[in-house]
């Protein structure tokens, strides 16, 4: 049986010309390939034979046109969709970088200052995109690229793509399609709505997944972790997680409050938008606990010389009283 690769390529015909492989996606194969028509290099991730089964052809197409209208400094955006080798695929530029994971992999914990950056640039994405009405749904370090030193976040949309189309292929099968292979989301950073399978969550399971990446990269660890996908799951429905200022005591205060909010179980109870996220990281007082110290050590010295008088006054008083 011929490999994927040269199937898609000969399905794609002269559009698209694979050039490699790309570490593989969650439930996809990804290539770098030139666009033809244009002659540029973009990135195209086709969807496996058995997952796209599953699926409404035209439904994903719908949603993926859909979330194409995203254009945002800080979200890679979906070029064009289609259908090649008995299978599903989808476009987006490439982005020549290191991804949020390799970075964190040699900083651990990440310096305070570039981690609130990065965050608020992804909370920025998130709050353009939620206000257009699409949840990303696999907020992890392994979506956020580097572009000319910002972060930007990929895949915007292919997790209700694959949901609706799941679902409308079901419809017109009468409820005999499984939903095999349609663990969306990633269990260290799943919220607890996605943990449970409620099909009614928002766009505040985007903003608890954003506080476990803030959670992992200030401290080095994750909130949750164990031997396997389900006891991570659980812990994210049923465990709160030890407050960040625990791990590392040098986290302004203002910065540790909206990641443990954003950690909350219960949607009502985080951030009802990624722009509070964003202006809580944003805010200039987010020297926070260091401040306070540093404001204290300001007003200890300023009054040194006053306690060193005061001192010397009362041990000259002592000595003359002794005389």
């Amino acid at each position: 049986m011929r490999d994927i690769r040269e199937a898609l390529q000969a399905s794609l015909g002269d559009a698209y010309h694979i050039e490699r492989e790309l570490p593989r996606g969650g439930l996809s194969r990804v290539f770098a390939a030139t666009e033809t028509a244009l002659g540029r290099t973009v990135v195209l991730k086709v969807l496996s034979p058995e997952l796209a089964a599953t699926l409404s052809a035209e439904r994903f197409k719908r949603e993926i046109t859909l979330a194409a209208r995203l254009q945002h400094p800080h979200i890679i955006p979906l070029l064009s969709t289609g259908s090649a080798a008995d299978s599903l695929f989808y476009t987006m530029p490439l982005v020549e970088g290191e991804s949020l994971r390799e970075r964190m992999n040699r900083e651990r914990p990440m310096p305070i200052e570039s981690a609130t950056q990065i965050l608020a640039e992804v909370a920025t994405a998130l709050a353009y995109a939620h206000d257009l009405g699409v949840v990303h749904r696999d907020i992890k370090p392994e979506n956020v690229m580097f572009f000319h030193s910002s972060a930007v976040v990929l895949d915007f949309g292919i997790g209700k793509a694959l949901t609706a189309a799941t679902h409308a292929a079901e419809e017109s099968s009468g409820g005999r399609l499984t939903q095999r292979g349609m663990s969306l989301g990633t269990p260290t950073y799943i919220s607890p709505e996605q943990a449970v399978a409620d099909p009614d969550l928002d766009h505040r399971a985007d903003i608890y997944s954003l506080g476990v990446m803030a959670y992992e990269m200030l401290s080095g660890h994750p909130p949750f972790a164990g031997r396997s996908a389900q006891m991570v799951m659980a812990a994210h429905a049923n465990q709160q997680p030890e407050p960040i200022g625990k791990k590392r005591a040098d986290i302004p205060v203002a910065v540790a409050q909206i990641v443990m909010k954003c950690l909350a179980k219960a949607p009502a109870s985080r951030p009802q938008n990624a722009a509070e996220v964003v202006l809580a990281l944003r805010d200039p007082r987010n020297s926070g606990a260091t401040a306070a110290r540093a404001s204290f050590v300001s007003r200890l010295l300023a009054w040194l010389p006053w306690v060193i008088a005061a001192a010397a006054t009362a041990t000259a008083g002592y000595f003359a009283s002794r005389r």
